[in-house]
């Protein structure tokens, strides 16, 4: 490559950090206030720190407002999946495959629209796919080469998650561990660039303020000692569970419905959805207000309170797997945050209980990035996301590092070694057959 080309080439990268990072930035801030005005319109409320569920909307409107919010989604995606082209994943639209224009748009503004009419799923998915489809576009208007559309496309699609979330190191890493698997310079450089500015650009649409409200975090200091031991057993069940929560999800996501089965699946889970939520109104939605219920218990909790948990803990998962089974698109950050926090809340109060005067709240903090890791095996990615969205000190980086650690070691060995009684079970099926 002649040194005009590798100018001309450079020239094209830091275009696309600062023009491509801020208009994802603006479709991700835009994207955050209909979600608003979704719920608002559905439910009545608007998801904040200090109201992060739908708790004081009536019963029969939860029920309503998800049953009704499915089943125009539904019809609408049927019509969208059978008589137009498909919109493929972030995945596969890195690694070619195209994103049709108002297809791609109509597929995204549903994702947001069942998640604030209170589907159980996550909203992260919708910002990525809008930023992966401009990025492809980008790529096409200026004429790059395959390795350099592929860059693209991946560091747009990171960008939507560091501008919804307001979470730049997030995205960076989102980009690097999960869609191009390359650490290099080059590529770090890009992501972090264009997530940061995506970010920025989102917080003047949809402002800057803090996710989770993390109070119970008491006065920033460093963290006892005993947390970073609670980190190594929180991580081993994180470990676990994350692993069992990704193979869940994948197989729902595999076994989704092909035609006009959504148009009756997707009303019925989110009935569930409706009728859970009447007395557990926390599951609904992408999975804040669990998380935020995690993150604000005391130690000092009864039985009662223990109980609780363990119920937002079965009903998170359950539901989000019936969402995603029954047809409908969206992610599983927000879940799976919420899913870890709740685990480490629980682990956390019989933690407590042996350590008096433990944080409830720090172990909810571990657990969420620790299962966060296992589900999404990009450790790096999911440590700071948790780090972002909570704005936790940055001394709780050592026991949430450690757990998301121990999480990712326990969820390999799981793994491998379904891996290889996988292998053993065919073998020996292929014995018995001959």
């Amino acid at each position: 490559m002649c040194q005009y080309s590798r100018v001309r080439r450079l020239g094209f990268m830091a275009l696309a950090v600062m023009v491509l990072g801020a208009v994802v930035g603006v479709s991700s801030g835009l994207l955050r206030l209909l979600l608003v005005l979704v719920e608002r319109f559905m439910m009545g409320y608007a998801e904040s720190p200090s109201a992060s569920g739908p708790l004081v909307v009536p019963p029969l409107r939860r029920v309503v407002s998800v049953s009704v919010g499915c089943t125009v989604a539904a019809a609408v995606w049927w019509l969208l999946r059978t008589r137009t082209k498909k919109v493929p994943s972030v995945a596969q639209a890195v690694d070619g495959r195209t994103m049709p224009g108002w297809q791609t748009t109509v597929h995204v503004l549903l994702q947001i629209f069942i998640v604030g009419s209170g589907a159980s799923i996550g909203r992260e998915v919708a910002p990525r796919e809008f930023g992966a489809m401009l990025g492809q576009r980008f790529a096409k208007v200026f004429r790059l080469t395959d390795h350099d559309r592929r860059l693209i496309v991946a560091v747009a699609a990171a960008a939507g998650l560091a501008g919804v979330y307001a979470a730049p190191l997030a995205g960076t890493f989102f980009a690097v561990e999960i869609l191009l698997t390359d650490v290099t310079g080059q590529t770090v450089a890009l992501a972090l660039g264009t997530s940061a500015v995506s970010a920025w650009s989102a917080g003047l649409i949809g402002g800057r303020g803090v996710f989770y409200d993390m109070s119970g975090l008491g006065r920033a200091g460093l963290p006892p000692l005993s947390l970073s031991v609670f980190a190594v057993a929180c991580g081993v069940f994180a470990g676990l569970m994350g692993t069992a929560f990704r193979a869940g999800s994948q197989w729902a996501g595999s076994h989704q419905p092909q035609g006009v089965s959504i148009v009756w699946m997707l009303p019925l889970a989110a009935l569930a959805t409706g009728v859970v939520a009447i007395w557990l109104p926390e599951v609904m939605g992408n999975g804040r207000s669990v998380a935020q219920h995690a993150f604000s218990v005391p130690g000092h909790a009864s039985v009662a309170a223990l109980l609780m948990l363990v119920g937002l803990l079965v009903a998170k998962i359950v539901l989000t797997l019936a969402t995603i089974r029954s047809g409908a698109s969206g992610g599983v950050l927000q879940p799976g945050i919420s899913i870890g926090a709740t685990l480490g809340a629980i682990l956390g109060l019989a933690w407590a209980f042996m350590v008096p005067g433990s944080s409830v709240t720090a172990c909810a903090l571990v657990g969420a990035a620790a299962l966060l890791a296992a589900s999404q095996q990009a450790p790096l990615m999911a440590m700071c996301l948790v780090m972002e969205l909570t704005q936790a000190p940055m001394a709780y980086f050592v026991p949430v590092g450690l757990a998301v650690a121990l999480s990712m070691m326990v969820s390999k060995i799981v793994q491998i070694g379904f891996s290889q009684w996988r292998r053993r079970a065919v073998r020996k099926t292929d014995r018995t057959v001959v």
